[in-house]
Protein backbone atom coordinates (compact mmCIF):
# COMPACT_ATOMS: atom_id res chain seq x y z
CA UNK A 1 0.00 0.00 0.00
CA UNK A 2 1.50 3.35 -1.02
CA UNK A 3 1.45 6.52 1.04
CA UNK A 4 -1.37 7.87 -1.17
CA UNK A 5 -3.64 4.97 -0.27
CA UNK A 6 -2.79 4.53 3.38
CA UNK A 7 -5.81 4.61 5.64
CA UNK A 8 -5.76 6.50 8.94
CA UNK A 9 -8.25 6.09 11.78
CA UNK A 10 -8.84 9.23 13.86
CA UNK A 11 -10.42 8.67 17.28
CA UNK A 12 -11.53 11.84 19.08
CA UNK A 13 -14.79 13.04 20.63
CA UNK A 14 -14.31 16.64 19.47
CA UNK A 15 -15.96 17.18 16.04
CA UNK A 16 -13.77 20.17 15.24
CA UNK A 17 -10.58 18.17 15.75
CA UNK A 18 -11.92 15.38 13.54
CA UNK A 19 -12.85 17.91 10.86
CA UNK A 20 -9.48 19.70 10.89
CA UNK A 21 -7.35 16.55 10.96
CA UNK A 22 -9.44 14.94 8.23
CA UNK A 23 -8.98 17.99 6.01
CA UNK A 24 -5.19 18.06 6.50
CA UNK A 25 -4.75 14.32 6.06
CA UNK A 26 -6.95 14.06 2.99
CA UNK A 27 -5.01 16.95 1.48
CA UNK A 28 -1.87 14.80 1.93
CA UNK A 29 -3.59 11.95 0.08
CA UNK A 30 -4.50 9.70 2.99
CA UNK A 31 -7.83 7.89 3.32
CA UNK A 32 -9.50 8.82 6.60
CA UNK A 33 -12.03 7.02 8.81
CA UNK A 34 -13.09 8.21 12.24
CA UNK A 35 -14.80 7.38 15.51
CA UNK A 36 -15.91 9.53 18.45
CA UNK A 37 -15.81 6.94 21.26
CA UNK A 38 -13.69 3.99 22.25
CA UNK A 39 -16.04 1.11 21.51
CA UNK A 40 -16.90 2.44 18.06
CA UNK A 41 -13.18 2.97 17.45
CA UNK A 42 -12.53 -0.74 17.97
CA UNK A 43 -15.37 -1.66 15.63
CA UNK A 44 -14.06 0.68 12.94
CA UNK A 45 -10.51 -0.57 13.47
CA UNK A 46 -11.52 -4.20 13.04
CA UNK A 47 -13.65 -3.44 9.97
CA UNK A 48 -11.40 -0.95 8.18
CA UNK A 49 -7.94 -2.33 9.04
CA UNK A 50 -6.21 1.10 9.03
CA UNK A 51 -2.49 1.64 8.49
CA UNK A 52 -2.26 4.20 11.30
CA UNK A 53 -4.29 5.26 14.35
CA UNK A 54 -4.56 8.75 15.86
CA UNK A 55 -6.02 8.16 19.31
CA UNK A 56 -7.27 10.67 21.87
CA UNK A 57 -6.75 9.46 25.43
CA UNK A 58 -9.73 11.28 26.94
CA UNK A 59 -12.72 9.51 25.36
CA UNK A 60 -16.22 8.91 26.72
CA UNK A 61 -16.95 5.41 27.96
CA UNK A 62 -13.92 3.29 27.03
CA UNK A 63 -10.96 5.67 27.24
CA UNK A 64 -8.03 5.86 24.86
CA UNK A 65 -5.72 3.85 27.09
CA UNK A 66 -8.12 0.90 27.02
CA UNK A 67 -8.54 1.24 23.25
CA UNK A 68 -4.75 1.21 22.86
CA UNK A 69 -4.52 -1.89 25.05
CA UNK A 70 -7.16 -3.70 22.99
CA UNK A 71 -5.53 -2.83 19.68
CA UNK A 72 -2.14 -3.99 20.91
CA UNK A 73 -3.57 -7.39 21.80
CA UNK A 74 -3.59 -8.27 18.11
CA UNK A 75 -1.93 -5.52 16.07
CA UNK A 76 1.31 -3.55 15.85
CA UNK A 77 -0.23 -0.75 13.77
CA UNK A 78 1.40 2.62 14.60
CA UNK A 79 -0.51 4.64 17.22
CA UNK A 80 -0.12 8.38 17.81
CA UNK A 81 -1.73 9.55 21.05
CA UNK A 82 -3.51 12.88 21.39
CA UNK A 83 -3.61 14.04 24.97
CA UNK A 84 -4.65 17.10 26.94
CA UNK A 85 -3.34 15.44 30.08
CA UNK A 86 -0.25 17.17 31.41
CA UNK A 87 0.80 14.50 33.88
CA UNK A 88 3.91 12.60 32.79
CA UNK A 89 2.46 9.37 34.15
CA UNK A 90 -0.46 9.49 31.67
CA UNK A 91 1.93 9.75 28.74
CA UNK A 92 4.12 6.97 30.08
CA UNK A 93 1.14 4.66 30.58
CA UNK A 94 0.14 5.19 26.96
CA UNK A 95 3.66 4.46 25.75
CA UNK A 96 3.92 1.39 27.96
CA UNK A 97 0.68 0.12 26.44
CA UNK A 98 2.35 0.32 23.05
CA UNK A 99 1.69 3.78 21.59
CA UNK A 100 4.51 4.99 19.35
CA UNK A 101 4.39 8.72 20.04
CA UNK A 102 2.16 11.45 21.45
CA UNK A 103 1.09 15.01 20.72
CA UNK A 104 -0.20 17.32 23.45
CA UNK A 105 -3.34 19.40 22.85
CA UNK A 106 -3.63 22.08 21.63
CA UNK A 107 -1.50 21.07 18.65
CA UNK A 108 -0.76 22.16 15.11
CA UNK A 109 -2.33 19.89 12.48
CA UNK A 110 0.89 20.23 10.51
CA UNK A 111 2.77 18.78 13.50
CA UNK A 112 0.45 15.77 13.54
CA UNK A 113 1.00 15.21 9.81
CA UNK A 114 4.77 15.48 10.32
CA UNK A 115 4.70 12.92 13.14
CA UNK A 116 2.65 10.52 11.02
CA UNK A 117 5.06 10.81 8.10
CA UNK A 118 8.05 10.25 10.38
CA UNK A 119 6.55 7.13 11.94
CA UNK A 120 5.34 5.74 8.61
CA UNK A 121 8.76 6.37 7.09
CA UNK A 122 10.24 4.12 9.77
CA UNK A 123 7.62 1.47 9.06
CA UNK A 124 8.28 1.53 5.33
CA UNK A 125 12.06 1.92 5.49
CA UNK A 126 13.93 -0.57 3.29
CA UNK A 127 17.47 0.83 3.51
CA UNK A 128 18.63 -2.30 5.35
CA UNK A 129 17.20 -4.78 2.85
CA UNK A 130 18.65 -8.21 3.41
CA UNK A 131 20.55 -7.27 6.58
CA UNK A 132 20.25 -9.65 9.53
CA UNK A 133 21.35 -9.10 13.12
CA UNK A 134 21.91 -12.34 15.02
CA UNK A 135 22.33 -12.31 18.80
CA UNK A 136 22.12 -15.76 20.33
CA UNK A 137 18.57 -17.00 19.75
CA UNK A 138 17.43 -13.53 18.71
CA UNK A 139 17.22 -12.75 14.98
CA UNK A 140 16.40 -9.26 13.70
CA UNK A 141 15.61 -9.01 9.97
CA UNK A 142 15.93 -5.35 9.05
CA UNK A 143 14.60 -5.81 5.54
CA UNK A 144 11.51 -7.77 6.57
CA UNK A 145 11.06 -5.69 9.74
CA UNK A 146 10.71 -8.85 11.84
CA UNK A 147 12.10 -10.17 15.11
CA UNK A 148 12.38 -13.87 15.90
CA UNK A 149 13.24 -15.23 19.35
CA UNK A 150 13.73 -18.96 19.93
CA UNK A 151 11.83 -19.74 16.75
CA UNK A 152 8.79 -17.56 17.45
CA UNK A 153 7.92 -14.20 15.97
CA UNK A 154 7.89 -11.23 18.35
CA UNK A 155 5.46 -8.44 17.58
CA UNK A 156 7.06 -5.02 18.09
CA UNK A 157 5.65 -1.59 17.42
CA UNK A 158 7.57 0.50 14.85
CA UNK A 159 9.17 2.53 17.64
CA UNK A 160 10.16 -0.55 19.62
CA UNK A 161 11.67 -2.09 16.50
CA UNK A 162 13.73 1.00 15.71
CA UNK A 163 15.04 1.24 19.27
CA UNK A 164 16.03 -2.42 19.19
CA UNK A 165 17.77 -1.98 15.83
CA UNK A 166 19.60 1.12 17.09
CA UNK A 167 20.97 -0.78 20.09
CA UNK A 168 21.57 -4.14 18.41
CA UNK A 169 23.40 -2.57 15.45
CA UNK A 170 25.98 -1.26 17.90
CA UNK A 171 26.48 -4.00 20.51
CA UNK A 172 28.16 -2.98 23.76
CA UNK A 173 27.96 0.72 22.81
CA UNK A 174 26.26 2.77 25.51
CA UNK A 175 23.51 5.07 24.22
CA UNK A 176 22.04 7.89 26.26
CA UNK A 177 18.26 8.27 26.19
CA UNK A 178 18.62 11.33 23.98
CA UNK A 179 20.83 9.44 21.51
CA UNK A 180 18.33 6.57 21.33
CA UNK A 181 15.53 9.06 20.77
CA UNK A 182 17.43 10.80 17.97
CA UNK A 183 18.47 7.56 16.24
CA UNK A 184 15.17 5.74 16.56
CA UNK A 185 12.60 8.51 16.29
CA UNK A 186 14.21 11.24 14.24
CA UNK A 187 14.21 15.00 14.40
CA UNK A 188 10.41 15.25 14.38
CA UNK A 189 10.17 13.72 17.83
CA UNK A 190 9.81 16.37 20.52
CA UNK A 191 9.04 14.25 23.55
CA UNK A 192 11.02 13.93 26.70
CA UNK A 193 13.85 11.47 27.22
CA UNK A 194 12.08 9.38 29.86
CA UNK A 195 9.66 8.11 27.20
CA UNK A 196 12.52 5.87 26.08
CA UNK A 197 12.31 4.08 29.43
CA UNK A 198 8.71 3.09 28.66
CA UNK A 199 9.68 1.61 25.30
CA UNK A 200 12.68 -0.19 26.83
CA UNK A 201 10.38 -1.67 29.47
CA UNK A 202 8.09 -3.00 26.72
CA UNK A 203 11.03 -4.47 24.80
CA UNK A 204 12.29 -6.27 27.87
CA UNK A 205 8.86 -7.76 28.57
CA UNK A 206 8.72 -9.09 25.01
CA UNK A 207 12.35 -10.25 24.65
CA UNK A 208 13.85 -11.06 28.01
CA UNK A 209 13.33 -14.37 29.89
CA UNK A 210 13.38 -12.28 33.08
CA UNK A 211 12.74 -8.58 32.38
CA UNK A 212 14.06 -7.69 35.83
CA UNK A 213 17.40 -9.29 34.96
CA UNK A 214 17.80 -8.47 31.26
CA UNK A 215 20.19 -10.37 29.02
CA UNK A 216 19.98 -8.30 25.85
CA UNK A 217 19.12 -4.72 26.79
CA UNK A 218 21.11 -3.68 29.82
CA UNK A 219 21.01 -0.49 31.85
CA UNK A 220 24.24 1.44 32.34
CA UNK A 221 23.37 3.49 35.40
CA UNK A 222 23.78 7.19 34.98
CA UNK A 223 24.42 6.85 31.25
CA UNK A 224 21.72 4.95 29.38
CA UNK A 225 21.38 1.54 27.74
CA UNK A 226 23.45 -0.94 25.75
CA UNK A 227 22.83 -4.16 23.85
CA UNK A 228 24.70 -7.34 24.69
CA UNK A 229 25.22 -10.16 22.20
CA UNK A 230 23.93 -13.09 24.22
CA UNK A 231 25.72 -16.39 23.83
Amino acid sequence: MTELTQKILIVDDEPQILKILRAYLEKEGYLVVSAMDGRLALEVFNHENPSFVILDLNLPGMDGLEVCREIRHHSTVPILMLTARVEEVDKLIGLELGADDYVVKPFSPREVVARIKTIMKRVNASTHKGEIIQAGNLTIDLGQHTVNLDGRMIDLTPTEFQILVTLASNPKRVFSRLQIMEHAQGDAFEGYERTIDAHIKNLRIKLEPDPRNPVYIQTVFGLGYKFELAA
